[in-house]
């Protein structure tokens, strides 16, 4: 049986962080708000996460942990750590200095085993106001900082922990290492959440979720709906129906070359070309949420016209993955709306389909990891991430047939360049975006006003950050050179070397 972890959400921006570190020890865990969780008792262990809140504020989270404390191993990070110390009577008080970066452990008690294999002089990466003045009774300290007494602390007689820095972000150097301590020496969860557990695991699932009812699922070409598609194929085979609908939004010759990309696997694939249908509804629109909202629509129209067409559907398969699960259930509710793209809830009543998501629960990276289990070719798991609405997001202002074209030849040079250099594989992600705006340029002896594109390049693990890549000048010039002299109406490149945040990877 498979042995779970549970962090405790209280608002932290890194606190999907947390769950990719645990899972990069083949632990299994589920992140849930602090106020709506399952029993404890499911779980092996239990996190606490950061919080943007001091303990001290009127909104500030007060989690009931005393079915916890002393019954569970219990690892408080940061605000978790504070809230600990506030419940049970000590002093937690805001820094003289605020308490943000790197420092260095100074003092580290020997004998306690969170940080068995970490010596003094580790770094670690505070991020956090307040500080931990006064211990409550039977708590003691077991690190410290230069700065920061109490960096970490333990409850006398349980397993009961607290650390006021963040083990799960990469400054902190040993951070996984005193995860590992954790989980697997104090609170011993087996280490056995991999691809091939999964794989079985949710294949057995799947069959007896779904038995003999028909699945249909809309193909988008990207690593999370093919690895979907193989998945439940493997699980139900003929009665997974994929439809792959072209909105006349997608990249150069995509529709026919991802068509063919699925022929070679198995899927029983329909291709549906809406092209025309998809830019007459996105005619005038220029704002970017009434773009995604237009799209989401009219997709969702021919998919059930087409849907249709097969008797007897009960199930429609999505591609959700656990970053779009965390994002639409958060401490305070659903999230506020960033960008409507991603397809967690959402369908309309009369499709009258229950959903099934085998990926719910994997992070990006985890998916291509489960995609070569399944003996997915590398080319189609290395594909990078390309938004939901296509191009439209990426022509700011209004879609017109001949923008997309132009912003179709434009990608086409970049992307192609990039796999020509080597260099795609080192790239999160990429594309080309279509500003509105003309430049004034010269062409032989004549006077241009065209077009001005923006070509980006990100590299990121999961896009929650991400850092633009430093691509090689000559690269960026010949690119840039073939771009203007084979696109006709661009007479204008730019490398956007904007990081996230504070810029998004989208420019819509």
């Amino acid at each position: 049986m498979q042995q779970k972890v549970l962090i405790l959400d209280f608002g932290s921006q890194y606190t999907q962080l947390i769950a990719r570190r645990v899972r990069e020890l083949h632990i299994f865990c589920e992140i849930f708000p602090y106020n709506h969780h399952p029993s404890f008792d499911r779980y092996k262990a239990v996190i606490l996460s950061g919080s943007p809140f001091s303990v001290y504020a009127e909104e500030a989270p007060h989690p009931n942990i005393e079915e916890i404390k002393g019954n569970l191993p219990l690892l408080g990070i940061c605000y978790g750590a504070q809230y600990l110390v506030h419940k049970y009577g000590g002093e937690v008080a805001p820094s003289k200095t605020r308490e943000y970066g790197r420092a260095k452990v100074s003092y580290i008690d020997k004998e306690c085993h969170l940080f068995d294999s970490i010596g003094e002089g580790s770094q670690v990466w505070m991020s956090h106001g307040d500080t931990i003045m006064v211990l409550p009774e039977n708590f003691k300290k077991i690190a410290s900082t230069e700065d920061v007494e109490n960096a970490a602390i333990k409850i006398e007689g349980e397993d009961t922990y607290g650390i006021q820095f963040h083990p799960e972000v990469y400054h902190t150097t040993d951070g996984k290492q005193l995860l590992e301590n954790f989980l697997v020496k104090i609170a011993k969860v087996a280490q056995n959440w991999t691809s091939d557990s999964f794989v079985e695991t949710k294949v057995a699932e799947l069959k007896e979720q779904l038995k003999n009812d028909k699945v249909v699922l809309g193909l988008s070409g990207g690593v999370d709906s093919t690895v979907a598609a193989v998945l439940l194929h493997r699980a139900i085979g003929k009665n997974l129906y994929c439809i792959f609908v072209n909105n006349g939004l997608l990249r150069k010759n995509e529709f026919q070359n991802v068509l063919d990309q699925y022929q070679h696997m198995g899927l029983n694939v329909k291709g549906v070309d809406a092209s025309a249908r998809f830019l007459s509804e996105l005619k005038g629109i220029d704002d970017p949420e009434q773009k995604r909202k237009a799209i989401g629509k009219v997709f969702i129209e021919v998919f059930d016209d087409e849907a249709h067409h097969i008797s007897d559907v009960s199930w429609l398969a999505q591609g959700t993955i656990y970053p779009d699960v965390i994002e639409s259930v958060s401490v305070k509710g659903p999230s506020a709306t960033i960008k409507s793209h991603h397809n967690v809830g959402g369908l309309p009543d009369y499709m009258k389909l229950k959903i099934v998501e085998p990926l719910r629960m994997l992070f990006k990276d985890e998916v291509r990891r489960v995609g070569r289990t399944l003996h997915i070719d590398d080319e189609l798991l290395g594909r990078h991430p390309f938004p939901g609405p296509g191009l439209a997001i990426r022509i700011l202002g209004d879609i017109t047939e001949e923008k997309v074209r132009i912003l179709q030849e434009v990608d086409a040079i970049f992307i192609n360049g990039l796999k020509n250099w080597k260099l795609y594989d080192d790239v999160w992600q990429a594309g080309a975006m279509l500003l509105p705006v003309n430049s004034v340029g010269v062409m032989g002896d004549e006077r241009t006003y065209e077009k001005a594109v923006v070509l980006r390049a990100v590299s990121s693990t999961d896009g929650m950050t991400a850092d633009w890549v430093n691509l090689p000048y000559e690269f960026l010039q010949e690119t840039s050179n073939k771009i203007i002299n084979e696109v006709k109406g661009v007479n204008r490149v730019v490398y956007d070397i904007s990081s996230k945040p504070p810029a998004t990877i989208e420019w819509e």
